[in-house]
């Protein structure tokens, strides 16, 4: 165990602590005293015991060493080992007293205690004048006087660090709870984008399904007589189609509405899927970050909320290269299919890791949100070497029919 290791162990076990100091003047005073007086060994006890009740009772500990140390003046000339401990008990009122009035209390305590030792020590022994007597008074006063004081301030700046620290934690805590707050905020945001393109895409599937039912129904009853019964069973087939895809329309649109900002409104258009990545590319490239894009693998059929996760996720990172890749820097749009899935890599040969994060934007946040959504992964993080890459993993089912956007009945 290191120096440093053996301090957070006392730190984290103040009693511990204080047990070693209080039995280590014990056991010193034990070793000067016991042969000599078994008075002054009790009465060394006496004043080095209450150090134990140092921290949780700082000015009580404080006074009864004072009785203690003046029953030791009035007893005895000499100078004990156990007198350090009125030190650490100044010292402790300063550090560990609740209000500024008992702190206080022990610097008075403090002062009062090198005024008394400074008479009784400073008149000991014998000098030729009064002058001298009085000048040994003042330099042993000032000396216990300067310890004391000393001791009083070492307690109060070991104090004044300990509240600092702590309002430090706590706004370090108020700082971790509030990104926390905005993380969560920013998630949400993102669901509730998804929620709404999906909503768009859904609402526009079931309008093509109605227009379709619609249209088969008129035909059906346009039709010839002489198949009356067959046509009544399709317009009946159609019309249930139309029924339920009107019900399931009113349905999406009253549980995803509420989501809508109040002034969105209602878009049925096809939202933007794979063929719009090289709108982006070719704008991404215009506004001076030149980008690349490469498709391998057999294209099979893609949901079009799949898709449009897919063109979320190169937009947005995209998005980042021209924040963030710094000057000259070039990007690689990468699309992978394969039986499993569809794969998304945007690379960019940038700053990378060099740049500096003002942690105000949640675009990986949210492109990981939304890859969730289909059961997938995303990485994103600097690169060995220059630039940053994000990877997203989009699980696809291989019997999933391609979208249709035509077939609607004129």
């Amino acid at each position: 165990m290191n120096v440093d290791s053996r301090y957070d162990v006392l730190r984290r076990r103040p009693r511990l602590l204080d047990g070693i100091i209080v039995g280590g003047l014990l056991l010193t005073t034990a070793l000067v005293l016991a042969v000599w007086s078994w008075w002054l060994t009790l009465l060394s006890a006496a004043i080095i015991v209450p150090l134990w009740w140092r921290r949780t009772h700082p000015v009580a500990a404080a006074g009864a060493m004072a009785v203690f140390c003046v029953l030791q003046l009035a007893t005895h000339e000499s100078v004990l080992p156990a007198d350090i401990a009125p030190l650490l008990a100044i010292y402790a009122t300063a550090a560990y007293g609740v209000t500024r009035r008992r702190r206080l209390i022990g610097l008075a305590l403090g002062v009062a205690g090198a005024l008394i030792g400074g008479l009784r020590w400073g008149l000991l022994g014998s000098v030729a004048t009064w002058e001298d007597y009085a000048l040994r008074v003042v330099i042993c006063t000032v000396a216990l006087g300067m310890s004391a004081v000393g001791a009083w301030i070492l307690g109060d700046l070991l104090r004044s660090r300990r509240a600092v620290l702590s309002r430090l934690q706590e706004q370090n805590a108020a700082l971790e709870r509030d990104q926390e707050q905005r993380a969560a905020l920013a998630a949400q945001d993102e669901r509730s984008r998804i929620a709404r393109e999906m909503h768009d895409v859904v609402a526009h599937s079931l309008s093509v399904v109605v227009v379709q039912a619609d249209g088969g129904a008129y035909a059906a009853r346009s039709g010839s007589r002489e198949a009356t019964t067959a046509l009544e069973a399709a317009t009946t087939t159609l019309e249930t189609i139309a029924a339920t895809a009107r019900e399931a329309l009113a349905e999406t649109r009253r549980l995803v509405g509420v989501l809508r900002a109040p002034d969105a409104g209602l878009e049925l258009a096809p939202q933007a899927g794979l063929d719009a990545i090289a709108d982006v590319v070719e704008r991404t490239t215009a506004a001076g970050v030149p980008t690349t894009l490469e498709s391998t693998g057999e294209r099979a059929p893609v949901p079009r909320d799949a898709e449009l996760a897919a063109y979320r996720v190169v937009q947005e990172s995209l998005t980042n290269v021209m924040k963030h890749a710094g000057p000259g820097a070039t990007a690689h749009v990468r699309l992978d299919h394969t039986p499993d899935g569809l794969i998304v890599a945007v690379t960019d040969d940038g700053l990378g890791a060099a740049v500096a994060h003002d942690g105000a934007g949640h675009g990986i946040l949210g492109m990981r949100e939304r890859v969730a959504v289909y059961g997938g992964t995303l990485h994103a993080g600097p690169r060995r070497g220059p630039g940053f890459a994000v990877t997203a993993t989009i699980p696809v089912s291989s019997d999933v029919p391609a979208p249709t956007t035509t077939g609607a009945a004129s």
